[in-house]
């Protein structure tokens, strides 16, 4: 209460100083860029979640030359990112050579507004390139067009480097490169899985682009039925097979897998992945419905038309507005300015291709209603258990101690949502210790009691009669899917030995069993927390490894006090907040794509088979030696 009183009467303070003609500041587009980096790029980050900054800043980039793909100029796009540094070459036409300072440079400037020129585009703003350019310590821009070549190199947006046009035997197009700034962005590294799964989905796009990615080829060669197979992994068997059409500017695929509890939807504009979904998902997601119940004259439920369906959908409109400059969520209620509706343009399609597809194909609509039926049953079961469940989360909210929760929700601006985040942990006194050092706007904390229940293999019965996990649950929020998720990243936050580790892969199993969606979409994290502390009477270092331990141990010369922490709750309220702040480390949890989650799930937590037994032999003896070397 005191420090909150201090801080409004410091703020009514700043209110009161005086405002005058010196108080107005213009800043020029670099400076902007730079001092509110997230109006443009989203949240930051170091590259350990999917939607960092310096993903966006990629993106970007490579939206340019997909649009000049779709224009018809250029069918490859060779990408190169060694260590921190990125460099983005197409054959397109290449900007023009007078006017590249200005396409990189100049707020607002660009071809886009030419719609002629770029009827579908992603990028229609001038911005993009000149947010990669304002937030890198390096950027090279070069064009080569009809045998000549310009090229510009930038320092945080300032112009380093201007050469003269000159002669040029290269092949046509534009190459960028640049070095996300330090200074923005922090000790940043790119994540390689991430990478090629937003480039993968350009190639599933535009069927005939060729995407070389450090020397890999990407092609695809049948759409969004190729991207809904690849991603299919770890959804179990699907109930029939993939049913997939393409009219006009819209294309679909989806079918309904065995094994999901929920939705799972990827979804694109003019080659944007709307991970936020907008406007189209839900006008496909209602046209499913609609459609289904016309075809079968019955009145189902619309959970139990969409409970375990895996779709993915296109859709190509002129002048997309999306609700922020990344593009996630597409707010557009139009095909085109003054145009037909998205819902009614998507609905007709849906309705035209899919009645006749299930009249061909009565296998498929067989298979189609025995799920609707399965899920109306298990729905109708599950509904006592249900009441029961929120009936005990309402009685616990009351009095309930496991939550400690933060101040912004999903009704919050963009970026406020983009930093929230729950730890997960255990036991009080480590739960007691992030809970006094956190930020209480963005950060929740939820108290383990004990080790949670080995679920493998159990039904979603069990979520709602264990009480810890239909509180976990209830406090994300993800009963009936993503769309509402209260927080973007979930933290697993355990100590580092073996009970912590062990509480740690029956949390895993309880999220990938129910919610693998919630993995694959990047929402989960593993905490790294420092296992020493090197100090002396001038400098403290926590270390995260041995490496670490011995590097600091040397700059602190001769004797430095060496602590050992052996959990989470020996860590006081002060230093934790240099652990979950800005610096904080997360290992993101990534399911690999040649991975099942079955198959994942089945070696870890089944039936112990010698494989796994040889697995936690070979690890234990790398734990062993590790604790050798620090005794």
């Amino acid at each position: 209460m005191i420090s909150e009183l201090s801080t409004f009467v410091a703020n009514l303070g700043e209110m009161s100083a005086e405002y005058t003609e010196d108080s107005i500041r213009s800043l020029d587009w670099k400076e902007h860029i730079r001092l509110r980096p997230g109006m443009y790029i989203g949240k930051l980050g170091d590259g350990s979640s999917h939607d960092d900054g310096i993903y966006v800043l990629m993106k970007e980039i490579i939206d340019n030359s997909i649009d000049e793909y779709v224009m018809g100029h250029g069918k490859v796009i060779d990408i190169v990112v060694n260590e921190q540094e990125v460099t983005i070459r197409d054959y397109g036409r290449g900007m023009p050579l007078g006017k590249v300072d200005e396409c990189v440079s100049k707020i607002n400037t660009g071809a886009k507004y030419d719609s002629k020129v770029f009827k579908k585009a992603v990028g229609l703003n001038g911005v993009g390139s000149k947010a990669v350019n304002a937030l890198s310590s390096y950027f090279k821009a070069q064009s080569v067009r009809e045998g000549k070549t310009k090229i510009l190199e930038y320092e945080r947006g300032a112009v380093i480097n201007d050469f003269p046009v000159a002669p040029s035997d290269e092949k046509q197009g534009t190459i960028i490169t640049f070095v996300p700034d330090g200074e923005i962005f922090g000790n940043f590294h790119f994540l390689f899985e991430y990478i090629e799964e937003m480039l993968w989905n350009y190639v599933f796009l535009n069927n005939g682009l060729t995407i070389l990615f450090n020397g890999q080829k990407m092609q695809a060669k049948n759409g969004l039925l190729d991207l809904l197979e690849h991603n299919i992994n770890g959804n179990g068997p699907l109930l029939y097979p993939i049913i997939h059409f393409k009219e006009d500017d819209f294309e679909c695929a989806f079918s309904h897998s065995s094994r999901a509890y929920s939705e799972e939807y990827f979804s694109f504009v003019n080659g944007q992945h709307t991970t936020q979904g907008g406007t189209h998902q839900s006008a496909f997601r209602e046209a499913i419905v609609k459609t289904i119940r016309e075809f079968f004259n019955k009145d189902f439920e619309t959970s139990d038309i969409r409970t375990s369906i895996i779709a993915a959908m296109s859709i190509k409109i002129v002048e997309p507005v999306f609700e922020s400059q990344t593009k996630t969520k597409l707010g557009s209620q139009h095909i085109e300015p003054g145009g037909q509706t998205i819902r009614n343009y998507i609905n007709d399609i849906v309705k035209r291709n899919l009645d006749n597809y299930l009249h061909i194909h009565s296998e498929t609509a067989e298979a189609l209603y025995r799920k609707i039926l399965q899920s109306e049953k298990e729905r109708k079961d599950m509904a006592g258990i249900k009441k029961l469940a929120r009936e005990s989360v309402k009685k616990a909210s009351l009095h309930n101690k496991k939550l400690r929760d933060c101040r912004v929700h999903l009704n919050t601006s963009h970026e406020k949502r983009l930093d929230t985040t729950l730890f997960i942990t255990e036991g009080d006194s480590a739960s007691g210790s992030i809970t006094k050092s956190r930020d209480v706007q963005t950060q929740a904390v939820f108290s383990l009691k004990g080790k949670p229940l080995n679920c493998y293999g159990l039904s979603k019965k069990i979520v709602y009669q264990n009480e810890e996990f239909n509180l976990l649950q209830a406090a994300l929020n993800i009963d009936d899917g993503l769309e509402n998720l209260r927080y973007n990243n979930i933290v697993i936050a355990t100590d580092a030995d073996v009970d912590g580790m062990h509480i740690r892969l029956l949390l895993l199993t309880f999220f990938l069993q129910f919610y693998p969606d919630l993995v694959k979409t990047g929402h989960l994290y593993i905490l790294q927390t420092p296992l020493f502390r090197v100090r002396n009477k001038k400098q403290t270092i926590y270390c995260y490894n041995e490496e670490e331990r011995k590097s600091a141990i040397s700059k602190l010369g001769t004797n430095p006090e060496i602590t050992r922490f052996k959990g989470l709750g020996e860590i006081s309220p002060n230093e934790f907040k240099h652990f979950i702040g800005a610096t904080m480390r997360l290992d993101p949890v990534i399911l690999r794509r040649e991975s099942s989650v079955a198959e994942t799930l089945s070696f870890y937590m089944g039936k112990n088979t010698p494989e796994r037994q040889i697995f936690i032999i070979d690890n234990l003896r790398i734990e062993e030696d590790i604790v050798d070397k620090v005794a």
